[in-house]
């Protein structure tokens, strides 16, 4: 199983940014999604996820609103949409399939 991330940068607040988590060797619509992610001398956290068929998705308290998770079983590929971008929001961010399956990372920084 392969994941990758990609799509971070350097952004200033309020900007927005989508980022993209590209699976192959699995069979993708059988697992739920997810992204976490990791700020410096933080543990890594879950941001959202979202089932197998893209219906229910699930948010923390800090991004509900501003970000949007989705998915496309067809290109084995799922995003994280991000508006209202704030300074606490720089991390790594991580994505995830069905559990075990982890991206690389990509970095996003919001600095004015």
């Amino acid at each position: 199983v392969l994941l990758q991330a990609y799509g971070g940068g350097l952004l200033q607040p309020g900007g927005f940014l989508r980022l993209s988590c590209a699976a192959s060797g699995v069979r993708f619509r059988e697992h739920a999604i997810g992204w976490f992610r990791q700020a410096p001398g933080k543990e890594r956290e879950g941001v959202a996820c979202i089932d197998r068929s893209g219906s229910v998705a699930h948010y923390s308290d800090s991004v509900q609103g501003r970000f949007t998770i989705s998915r496309d079983n067809a290109k084995l590929t799922f995003y994280l949409q991000m508006t209202s971008l704030k300074h606490e929001d720089t991390a790594v961010y991580y994505c995830n399939l069905g559990g075990p399956w982890w991206g690389q990372g990509t970095q996003v920084t919001v600095s004015s």
